[in-house]
């Protein structure tokens, strides 16, 4: 359950016609958390892959992509760095299912995500879209 205060929420009028994009290869994200956001007044695309969002023509309109670290594939991480070679500055909300344990992979994983990307994803949702 996601539980937000008031003064936790972006004000609606600066939230219009951004697109978050959600990409994830869990369907119940896909479905469930564009929904989501639209309550708070953004606009979301979902994307079952990394490549499927490469080959949108949404890349360019994103300002936000929530991403999950864990896909089959080309992974949140391998995205991300797709995303710096082809020179796109997105702000990126790294989500993961499963649990993070300490190993030296994952740990340097865990350091190029974003601040508060697993914990506390609205947080960090908030800071993205207001940098970009």
């Amino acid at each position: 359950m996601i539980c937000l205060s008031l003064e936790s929420r972006l004000e609606r009028s600066t939230t219009d016609h951004l697109l978050v994009a959600v990409v994830d290869d869990d369907e119940s994200v896909r479905e469930s958390l564009p929904d989501l956001l639209g309550e708070f007044g953004f606009a979301a695309r979902p994307f079952s892959s990394a490549a499927e969002f490469l080959s949108s023509d949404s890349v360019g309109q994103t300002k936000c992509l929530i991403l999950d670290i864990f896909m089959p594939g080309m992974t949140g991480l391998d995205l991300q760095r797709e995303l710096r070679l082809r020179g796109q500055q997105i702000p990126i909300i790294f989500v993961t299912r499963q649990k993070m344990r300490p190993s030296a992979r994952k740990c340097s994983m865990w350091n190029a995500c974003s601040d508060h990307s697993a914990t506390r994803p609205f947080l960090a949702l908030n800071k993205a879209l207001r940098a970009s």
